[in-house]
């Protein structure tokens, strides 16, 4: 199977993405929870062994009362000793040890002054981290804070929270991944369905999806390929409806061709001798010689479209002007009362025995089924040279613009006439031949425009 690469990057990147968040999301409220939960454990921990010392360490205060100079001298002296920091409030505050004097701020003082045990942390960002409890010496006003140096403390919870930073990022990894593989495999079918749409769209009818299994994708791929079996048996009776058709055309025009000359030679006779029939005879045989004229040129079209179809025509490719062959198209066929042409002598290598069928059958549907003024333009555009034809008839309605150029299609009563429904047909093959476009455009009330976009044929080789 030959397929353009239908990319699914776009739907695999967003499953990617939503299974990275949900994943994200979750490992980081786990972790960003167990920390907080856990820090404030130890931080409470470390609180309530801080305080069970101040108590402890105050009553031993007591007994260096009253606190003479030697005596605070002493305090401060036998805690720093015995590896406790302490600061000594008695009018002024001395320290134990000048590298741990924080300063109790306002909370804890008033808390302390009111005979309560009070606590306040320095902050995270500050070296060293201390956490200061104090309370009143029992039987003085004296106040001792008690320091904790949290150092330790602080170093292992930041341990823990980049611990838990690289966790949640080889989760994210992790999550990523295992997403994408997960997406890749789920996707996978959806890629294999989007390649064999667009080989059936290329043309490979005999496309079909694998089926493993019994899930939701096996079951889409073996609804796919019935889709695909009936669509290539319906494109297949239409192929064969299509050969038939064209077969058919090819033969009529073949069986008609010889029994339609002579008819039209004998209608050239009764032409000729119109004027001596009874009048009541001559009405008839103008009918007849009109007929077999038609039915000449019905003939005419079905001989060349079948040549079309058959693939039987090769170009002949010359330097043409266009404006001279259309003002010649319009005054061979007597066309210079009711159209007017206009536009710039352009020379284009092409073949001027089909631009001037395209070209002819253009001006002739505008002659037969417009009306008004007719125009016929010829312009140089760019690297395109065109030719419009418009005129200011009835118009065409929205709904029959798209069947146009279909072979005997015809639109709405107004503009059917005497004609076969092959010319448009036959002037968008033969423009296509040329490497041309067709274009029309009509409003209903306004008027309809055809343009031929024609492209230079030169250095290219004559082609069937």
């Amino acid at each position: 199977m030959v397929a353009g690469r239908v990319s699914s990057a776009r739907l695999r990147r967003r499953l990617v993405i939503a299974f990275v968040l949900v994943a994200g999301v979750s490992a980081g409220v786990l972790a960003g929870g167990s920390y907080l939960m856990l820090r404030q454990a130890r931080y409470d921990g470390s609180l309530q062994r801080a305080a069970a010392d101040a108590r402890y360490q105050l009553v031993l205060a007591g007994q260096f009362l009253p606190l003479t100079d030697a005596r605070r001298a002493d305090l401060l002296t036998s805690f720093e000793g015995s590896g406790h920091h302490v600061l000594l409030i008695a009018g002024e505050a001395q320290p134990s040890n000048p590298r741990f004097a924080p300063v109790p701020d306002r909370a804890l003082r008033q808390a302390v002054a009111a005979g309560q045990l009070g606590f306040q942390r320095s902050p995270e960002d500050t070296a060293p981290h201390l956490l200061v409890v104090g309370g009143r010496i029992p039987g003085s006003t004296a106040e001792l804070y008690v320091v904790t140096v949290e150092d330790d403390l602080v170093d292992g919870l930041r341990q823990l929270r980049t611990a838990l930073a690289v966790g949640w990022a080889a989760v994210v990894l992790l999550a990523a991944g295992v997403g994408n593989t997960l997406a890749r495999r789920t996707l996978e079918p959806v890629g294999r369905a989007s390649r064999a749409a667009r080989a059936i769209a290329e043309g490979l009818l005999d496309t079909r999806l694998p089926v493993h299994g019994r899930d939701e994708f096996s079951t889409w791929a073996a609804s796919f390929n019935e889709m695909a079996e009936a669509l290539e048996m319906k494109i297949e009776a239409l192929s064969r409806a299509q050969v038939r058709e064209r077969r058919f055309t090819a033969d009529v025009a073949h069986e008609l061709r010889t029994p339609v000359t002579a008819l039209v030679a004998a209608a050239s006779l009764l032409a000729d001798q119109l004027d001596t029939l009874p009048a009541d005879a001559r009405r008839a045989a103008e009918l007849l010689v009109t007929d077999v004229v038609r039915l000449r040129r019905l003939v005419e079209e079905l001989m060349e479209i079948s040549r079309l179809d058959a693939g039987q025509e090769v170009l002949a490719v010359r330097p043409v002007d266009v404006l001279t062959l259309l003002r010649s198209v319009v005054d061979a066929r007597g066309w210079n009362d009711r159209v007017a042409v206009r536009g710039e002598p352009v020379r284009v290598h092409t073949d001027p025995r089909r631009l001037e069928r395209v070209l002819a059958n253009l001006v002739s549907n505008a002659v037969e089924h417009g009306g008004g003024e007719i125009r016929a333009v010829v312009r140089h555009d760019g690297p395109l040279v065109t030719v419009t034809v418009t005129d200011q008839g009835p118009g065409i309605a929205a709904e029959h613009l798209p069947h146009l150029f279909h072979r005997f299609y015809k639109a709405d009563p107004s503009r059917t006439g005497a004609g076969s429904g092959l010319g448009l047909a036959i002037a968008r093959e033969n423009a296509r031949l040329l490497g041309a476009h067709l274009y029309v455009h009509s409003e209903t009330g306004v008027g309809t425009e055809f343009r031929l976009e024609l492209a230079d044929l030169a250095g290219e080789e004559a082609a069937p």
